[in-house]
């Protein structure tokens, strides 16, 4: 068996997908708009350590397998790939064209994978120092790269879009707006932003609401990079981002809480403390704001250790339902008042995502280097096939904190158009 055809095996043969190895062998149809090219046997001895979707992404993102064409398309075709669809005569056939050589290979993963073990020596999952460097893994790569990904609103968060043919901005701004709506937010309220990034939720309610707001971060780089930006638009009267873990705030007494995005970094088993340290932030009558990404259902696996995201991305992210999230805000004392899934809005977010870093390549490889910029093209391709496939969702959740007689200052009808 020809080395190009056992990729196509393993990748699916129905996929319109050619391929092309080192060793001159081709297979696939000649008119396919998307092409593999296997050029080393280095890639082969990812494979064979690593069977399926882990073994190709550490060798697309070594540089030993390349693609191309559009990377959505190829992850799109390739969704259920697996090496278990081979027959034993097939496996047998792989291995003679293989030869010994390569299956013996022991090589490293690529750098850019975070190891358990590295992990491990910082502590149990989700001690601080541990998420630190997690969230230190992911996001300080490099401002000026997740400029160029990201654009102006610098929100790495799912976008709202108005309308199909809003741009990435006005979604974006949509997003914060809608946020803000939710929590009722007006001058002179306090607002806590617990996961606050490069501060745009903290900059949008100071700038368009008069609210005194406070973020907080573990990215040292978004928190000088928020600072900055505050101070240019003359906020810093109202806006202040710190780069400190959430559980390390003192202040209290807030009017509203919103938490973006920091959801998955926390953790099934410390759900319960991070909701009830964040309705110990509020006062009575005080509005919380969960938007995170979730499972579809209880029933699929919370974390995948051993799989790409989980080793290249974000390294100890762990997904709930919405259902399991909700339990936990109403068991803390939360009244549930409303709930969306966003989940086509993070699509088509991370297709403009995708268009930024495509239209920005050369120089992102320059900025964080060839391995990185392979990391973020294979996982946010593949998230746009994970939130189209309901794989994956989105969900905000908003909830209110009620006085001791049981009223939660919500009107009968919310003043905004909520789906």
């Amino acid at each position: 068996m020809a080395l190009a055809s056992i990729f196509e095996k393993v990748v699916g043969g129905d996929a319109n997908i050619a391929f092309m190895a080192y060793d001159g062998s081709k297979a696939g149809p000649d008119g396919a708009d998307v092409r593999i090219e296997v050029k080393s046997p280095i890639a082969v001895a990812y494979l064979a350590q690593a069977p399926g979707e882990l073994g190709l992404a550490r060798a697309y993102v070594s540089g030993h397998i390349d693609v191309h064409g559009d990377m959505y398309s190829l992850l799109d075709r390739m969704w259920n790939i697996t090496t278990n669809d081979l027959t034993l005569s097939e496996k047998v056939d792989a291995v003679r064209a293989l030869g010994v050589k390569p299956l013996l290979m022991r090589v490293p993963p690529p750098p850019q994978e975070m190891r358990q073990s590295t992990l491990a020596k910082l502590g149990s999952r989700h001690a601080k120092q541990r998420d630190a460097e997690a969230i230190h893994h992911h996001y300080d790569v490099s401002n000026r790269f997740y400029e160029w990904v990201l654009g102006p609103s610098m929100a790495y968060t799912c976008a709202v879009f108005p309308s199909e043919d809003a741009s990435l901005e006005e979604a974006q701004y949509a997003k914060f707006d809608l946020v803000a709506k939710k929590l009722d937010l007006k001058p002179g309220m306090r607002l806590l932003d617990v996961g606050c990034g490069w501060g745009g939720m903290v900059m949008h309610a100071a700038r368009h609401y008069g609210v005194k707001a406070l973020g907080v971060t573990l990215s040292k780089q978004q928190a000088e990079w928020a600072q900055k930006a505050i101070a240019e638009a003359g906020l810093s009267d109202l806006a202040e981002v710190r780069h400190m873990d959430y559980r390390d705030v003192t202040e209290g007494n807030f009017d509203a809480v919103s938490s973006i995005g920091l959801t998955e970094h926390i953790g099934k088993d410390q759900l319960p403390g991070y909701f009830s340290f964040l309705y110990g932030k509020l006062k009575a009558g005080g509005r919380i704001l969960n938007h995170c990404i979730t499972r579809p259902t209880g029933i699929e696996k919370t974390i995948n250790k051993g799989g790409f995201i989980n080793r290249y991305v974000f390294p100890d992210g762990e997904l709930e339902s919405v259902g399991y999230l909700i339990r936990q805000m109403e068991d803390t004392g939360f009244e549930i008042r409303h709930e969306e899934n966003l989940r086509e809005h993070y699509a088509k977010t991370l297709k403009f995502w995708c268009d930024n870093l495509d239209d920005n390549w050369e120089d992102a490889l320059q900025e964080v280097g060839p391995g990185t910029a392979r990391v973020w093209r294979l996982y946010m391709a593949g998230c746009i096939v994970g939130f189209e496939r309901n794989k994956v969702q989105l969900h905000q959740v908003l909830g209110v904190k009620l006085d001791n007689e049981g009223n939660s200052g919500v009107p009968l009808r919310p003043s905004i158009d909520w789906p």
